[in-house]
């Protein structure tokens, strides 16, 4: 007999998105069933870059300083070619002053995994590992999925929302019927994470440049060890399964021009880079997060932590509107928000595979010759890196032009509506310190106190949202361009849902009123 589970949220899949959607989700009191095909949390390294947007989802997990201390912010970038160093960058502290996290974390995917999966232990959550969603319906009310365990028992789990999170593959997207149109980089791609036994210290991340090709290899934790990335030349244009781990080796070691050794080979994976998209990321009450929704090139490191991007906009929706606090429609804005997103990140990714990998004669020649003498200068310039790290690490991501973000005569043309919370620090910690609680957040700024509006705002909207004074420093009023009194009202994921100077609990109630949440 089949036996029926009821819950709030299914998730399918258990890979970083799912995983992450499963933390954000306990974290509110909501309840899930989260299936995932394979017997665990990945063994493989797979994704290793951390951004500071991603860092600050875990600090509010009270996970930040434990992956910290478990990976290492990338530091330099060496620039080769044909075995000659012809540059230096210096990211170790690209994006001071713009995070608490001002670098990209080298971490492995196996250990964030771990790391997710350890918090949802520790809070009495769980994954049906080694079962498989073999289909599910929706009607106006519920979805009920069914699914089969390793022993080949089928169960049926009944939820109120379904969310696919189950990789580029997604059964959940080809059953919803939801477009995947974009495009194939035809050039084969590998990857190995290895030991490499060379003249050059393991401090930094190597980059050899070439016409055709590029190689890369990424230092991880461990004596010697890198993750190498690389591309074989239009010339070899083999399929996937055509290519031996001997000629890759071969490979690294005719592009790289290097005196090297490679050995204790771990992993290594070969695939055609693809940029695609779904055409939207919800069909009723099903919605796609992650590689089900969006797959592009590994420009960036932005993968898996657009994945956990998705997941923490999508949780605090999903959470008030299980609970009764918000109208359906609130659910609307995650694929308003998000496709909006997937369609920059794509467009951003390939601007800069194409750097990296592209064959032209006008890329090759920027590659190798004007990028490598000036690339260590434009990082070193504040303008650049406040332009380029938000990019890269994804504090840069709003939503201005979305329908949760209220804009007023009162914002200062730096900070607007839908703009993610900018850092700064309070007493000498970071702002984001005081922004844990799972709510709304009202912070109001003054020179004076105000305690007394503090009070009263929670009498009204305490279940909903807290409230926080904060004192106008210099570098606050730098920021926001403001020296008088004013007031911001953040959103759960601290994007910004307006400024004012004269916000009072009735603005408040008639934000959250025109947007369906009570």
């Amino acid at each position: 007999m089949t036996t029926t589970t009821k819950t709030d949220v299914i998730i399918i899949g258990a890979g970083p998105t799912g995983l992450a959607l499963a933390c954000q989700l306990t974290r509110y009191g909501v309840g899930f069933v989260a299936i995932e095909k394979n017997g665990g949390v990945t063994p493989y390294s797979k994704a290793v870059g951390v951004h500071a947007r991603t860092l600050e989802i875990y600090e509010q997990l009270d996970l930040a300083a434990k992956a910290v201390s478990m990976g290492r912010p990338a530091g330099k970038t060496r620039l080769l070619e044909e075995g000659e160093v012809l540059g230096e960058v210096d990211l170790s502290s690209i994006g001071k002053g713009l995070s608490p996290y001002p670098y990209m974390l080298v971490l492995e995917q196996s250990k964030n995994e771990r790391l997710m999966y350890d918090y949802l232990q520790n809070h009495g959550g769980d994954i049906l590992w080694e079962t498989e969603l073999e289909s599910f319906s929706q009607n106006e009310k519920t979805v009920t999925a069914q699914v089969r365990n390793k022993n080949g028992e089928s169960q049926l789990i009944e939820g109120k929302y379904l969310v696919g999170c189950d990789g580029p593959r997604s059964l959940v997207r080809r059953t919803l019927e939801l477009g995947f149109s974009g495009s194939t980089f035809e050039r084969l791609f590998y990857v190995a994470d290895a030991r490499v036994d060379w003249d050059f210290p393991h401090d930094a991340l190597h980059v050899c440049l070439a016409k055709e090709v590029f190689v890369a290899f990424f230092p991880m934790p461990g004596e010697n060890r890198y993750r190498i990335v690389g591309t074989f030349p239009e010339s070899k244009n083999q399929e996937e399964g055509q290519v031996v781990y001997e000629e890759i080796e071969q490979e690294i070691k005719e592009q790289a021009k290097l005196a090297l050794e490679i050995s204790d080979v771990r992993w290594f994976s070969l695939y055609k880079v693809h940029s695609r998209r779904v055409n939207k990321f919800s069909n009723g009450k099903c919605f796609l997060a992650g590689d089900s929704a969006h797959i592009h090139s590994p420009a960036g490191a932005q993968g898996m932590n657009t994945g956990i991007g998705d997941a923490y906009n999508l949780a605090w929706k999903l959470a008030l509107v299980v609970k009764g606090l918000a109208g359906e429609e609130l659910l609307d804005t995650y694929n308003e928000e998000r496709l909006a997103n997937a369609q920059r990140l794509l467009e951003s990714t390939d601007r800069m595979f194409e750097l990296a990998a592209g064959s032209t004669w006008l890329m090759s020649f920027i590659r190798t010759t004007i990028f490598p003498p000036v690339a260590g200068f434009i990082a070193s310039l504040e303008s650049v890196s406040k332009k380029i790290f938000p990019l890269i690490s994804q504090i840069g991501i709003n939503y201005r032009n979305a329908s949760l973000s209220e804009h007023t005569d009162d914002e200062s043309g730096r900070v607007e509506a839908g703009d993610r919370l900018p850092y700064f620090q309070v007493d000498g910690q970071s702002i984001f310190e005081k922004l844990k609680e799972p709510k709304f957040h009202l912070l109001l700024f003054s020179k004076g106190e105000h305690a007394a509006a503090c009070n009263e705002f929670m009498q009204s909207y305490g279940h909903l949202a807290d409230c926080q004074a904060v004192q106008i420093t210099e570098r606050v009023s730098e920021i926001f361009d403001k020296e008088d009194d004013f007031g911001i009202f953040l959103r759960p994921d601290n994007q910004i849902a307006f400024i004012s100077e004269e916000i009072t609990p009735e603005m408040v109630g008639e934000y959250l009123q025109s947007r369906h949440i009570s």
